[in-house]
């Protein structure tokens, strides 16, 4: 993956991924190549579904002494504190306790009246979505590492963005924003509990969570009987085995694709399951920045490649009956006993009887 505005696209907007080529017909994904290309979709869906308001058309208003009503809880809102909605223009934003369910968590507070210039003084227009994005990546990037302790993974589960004050706040006079960090999606706000602080930041799944597809890319869950890219069936913790600094890609590699293999088999109920649904097992890779940030966790991913370009969309749980791309998989012939070919320069096979 609104009002008092959560302006902007995911943390670190577009968190660079791996740099090499993706290649679907091998047993792991690189799930940092797929994040440049999501990056993007989320970008675009955040700044539409969390901002709420057009800014083209907000009127410039002298500022008054007070915030209106709605923004107190925004405009009082500190590093450390938890703000949650249920109205899609957030005119009900409260806070909350960081234990509940919430949907976004206050990392740093910037006062655009200090910013140097006349670009935010009074009757000003809201900066646009090319600007707060600017505003973000300046302020509330660094402002997250900051509150983390430099422990933020930007390939995480949790994305950092800015929240700016309702329209009427804005023409009011208040211009402080909140940094703060959300749960990353592309097409919903989930909710977070618990702070960020004490969070595993690894983005992993529940086992049997399949991820919607989008222009041929995994998107958010969705019930597995509607199309998707990929189904989570396992997880791996690469914590428990390597306990020291991050491991090399080629010991990630190995120990991960042999507990994905084990998992899968556990997870489908047949080593052979995976062959017969024509299907691919996938997993990705722990950067040092992720590492370091504390995440050490993996998800297997099950799913189908489609001609180097992304994946095919799968119907149906694996566990079970499936289609893809609308097709039930047809099995790949055995491997077993078959009628040997004929040396060079061999007798002809005799003729063969006829059917009558």
């Amino acid at each position: 993956m609104s009002e008092q505005q959560s302006d902007q696209a995911p943390g670190s907007a577009a968190p660079s991924g791996g740099a090499s080529s993706l290649h679907l017909s091998a047993r792991k994904l690189r799930w940092g190549l797929l994040i440049g290309a999501l990056g993007a979709v989320i970008a675009a869906l955040v700044t539409m579904t969390v901002t709420g308001f057009d800014t083209d058309k907000v009127e410039a208003h002298q500022p008054g002494a007070e915030p209106v009503v709605r923004d107190k809880e925004f405009s009082s809102a500190n590093e450390g504190d938890c703000l949650s909605w249920t109205k899609a223009d957030r005119s009900d934003l409260v806070k909350v306790n960081c234990g509940d369910k919430h949907l976004f968590e206050v990392a740093g507070v910037v006062d655009l009246s200090a910013y140097p210039g006349r670009e935010f003084s009074g009757g000003t227009r809201h900066p646009d979505s090319l600007r707060m994005t600017e505003l973000r990546d300046e302020h509330c990037v660094p402002a997250v590492q900051r509150y983390l302790g430099g422990r933020f993974d930007p390939r995480g589960k949790y994305m950092v963005n800015v929240m700016s004050p309702s329209p009427a706040g804005w023409q009011h006079g208040d211009r402080t924003l909140r940094c703060g960090l959300q749960v990353a999606a592309t097409s919903s706000s989930p909710a977070a509990t618990g702070s960020i602080v004490e969070q595993d930041q690894s983005k992993i799944h529940a086992v049997g969570t399949c991820l919607g597809i989008n222009q041929n890319l995994p998107t958010d869950p969705v019930d597995c009987a509607q199309p998707h890219a990929v189904e989570i069936v396992g997880t791996v913790d690469l914590g428990a085995h390597f306990t020291g600094g991050p491991p090399s890609e080629p010991d990630q590699d190995k120990f991960v694709e042999g507990e994905c293999n084990r998992l899968s088999t556990e997870y489908l109920g047949s080593p052979d399951a995976i062959r017969n649904k024509t299907l691919t097992l996938f997993f990705d890779y722990l950067e040092p920045t992720s590492w370091l940030a504390g995440s050490k966790k993996l998800d297997c991913w099950l799913g189908k490649g489609a001609d180097r370009e992304g994946f095919a969309p799968i119907v149906g749980s694996a566990r079970g009956e499936i289609l893809i791309d609308g097709q039930a998989p047809v099995p790949p012939p055995n491997t077993g006993r078959s009628t040997p070919a004929p040396l060079p320069g061999a007798a002809p096979l005799p003729p063969q009887p006829q059917p009558r």
